[in-house]
């Protein structure tokens, strides 16, 4: 570890989205500020058998990115997202890699749960034809590791490779562990963030099984309705968000343009339930007291949360108790918005979008909506700036991510100031 670690800056010099709402940043942004939805009724394959009939589906989606189409045949749908978005986010950057050594740039691109589009064609495949006709590209296509190997074999990028899994929490937890990795000294750069692509029969029926997601079927656009009273589960997205982080003086060097710098991670646990969080939010709460301490930041501090908010019964309303320990007084000036509503959950790729959202928010002073705020449940009575974009100071923000398991990340960013 460099003696002067505590002191190494991270910033943001690249983003990259695929999304319900536009396969690219620029083209989610002002949909995602217009109050638009990107949930609908499942069109990939018919859902009349199952009680969760409605996802947000990314639409239209070529992939970029990669050297051939053979090696876009060769990589699961979530594999397909996190090359374009990683693809996206260097060209965003400006990076010219073959300026740069590769060996101090890593990869760390997780998947709360990989390949479930492989595993759900080959499993048929073998039922349906037997053992020998399945795929020999099965177990690499459907592991959660390959986007990120994928990513660092296409583009040569040596430096530290990990993908993470911690279900809804794995894209902030990958962003925590990149920013954690440059402050070490352990790479100059860091292409991080996260990818899933769930909404399968296998995926939608087994979270249908958990009795997790809203069965609103008959209004798809109202589905996904964070801390409303109304609300009667998730509803599931899928996408990509991958970010390039850098070490301040490297980005300086190169005349990078500087979007925000990352200065704080929260990692906690509640250790209480399989897919309950703590009732109380002590777990979340801990997380963001984590980050702010990381971050050298007060409650007061903060201008904006872009919460996990997933629209569960109990989850809003724990993330809501969590805000108002942390911030005290001050939670009743942020503001506090869901974009699940209109994205949808996109598991472990959330974290990462929701960041970039955050990002786009420092620069354009606008916050997104949490949309379908029609009946505000009373235990959740924080301003989440309901149906309309705001406009509003916005120098530094919070970004919450809560997973199955207990898993809590949290991520601070900054407007940047030299």
């Amino acid at each position: 570890m460099p003696a002067n670690w505590s002191e190494r800056r991270v910033v943001i010099t690249g983003m990259g989205a695929v999304s319900p709402l536009g396969n690219s940043l620029a083209e989610m942004w002002p949909r995602l500020l217009a109050g638009e939805c990107g949930v609908d009724r499942i069109h990939a394959w018919d859902p009349s058998a199952f009680d969760t009939q409605v996802a947000a589906e990314v639409k239209n989606f070529t992939a970029t990115g990669f050297p051939s189409p053979k090696d876009v045949r060769r990589a699961d749908r979530y594999s397909q997202f996190a090359v374009t978005a990683g693809h996206q986010a260097l060209l965003d950057s400006g990076l010219d890699l073959a300026k740069e050594n590769r060996d101090e740039i890593g990869v760390f691109i997780g998947s709360g749960i990989g390949g479930l589009y492989t595993t759900e064609e080959q499993h048929t495949i073998m039922l349906q034809k037997g053992p020998g006709r399945m795929s020999p590209f099965m177990i690499p296509m459907l592991i959660l590791n390959m986007a990120s190997g994928l990513f660092s074999m296409f583009y040569k990028l040596r430096g530290p490779n990990v993908a993470h899994c911690s279900a809804c929490a794995t894209s902030t937890h990958a962003l925590g562990e990149a920013w954690r990795t440059i402050k070490m000294g352990d790479a100059q750069v860091m292409v991080a963030g996260g990818a899933e692509a769930t909404i399968v029969p296998l995926g939608i029926g087994g979270f249908c099984a958990m009795k997790a997601m809203s069965t609103r079927n008959h209004e798809p656009q109202r589905a996904s309705r964070p801390f409303d009273r109304e609300r009667d589960g998730f509803v599931m997205g899928e996408g990509a968000g991958v970010f390039i982080l850098e070490e301040l003086e490297h980005a300086k060097a190169r005349g990078a343009r500087i979007q925000a710098e990352l200065l704080g991670y929260g990692n906690s646990a509640d250790a209480n339930h399989m897919t309950a969080p703590d009732p109380d939010g002590g777990g979340a709460a801990r997380c963001m007291k984590m980050a702010l301490r990381n971050a050298g930041l007060n409650p007061a501090d903060i201008d904006y949360i872009n919460a996990h908010g997933t629209s569960t019964p109990l989850g809003d309303i724990a993330e809501t108790k969590a805000v108002k320990s942390i911030f005290g007084d001050h939670a009743r000036k942020l503001v506090v918005s869901s974009t699940k509503g209109a994205l949808g959950h996109m598991l472990g790729a959330a974290g990462a979008v929701e960041l970039a959202i955050c990002v786009k928010s420092i620069e354009t002073q606008l916050v997104a909506p949490t949309i379908n705020l029609d009946n505000p449940d009373p235990e959740c009575d924080l301003d989440y700036a309901p149906h309309k974009a705001r406009e509003m100071k916005v120098t530094t923000i919070v970004n919450n991510s809560f997973g199955f398991g207990g898993h809590n990340a949290t991520v601070i960013a900054r407007k940047f100031a030299g």
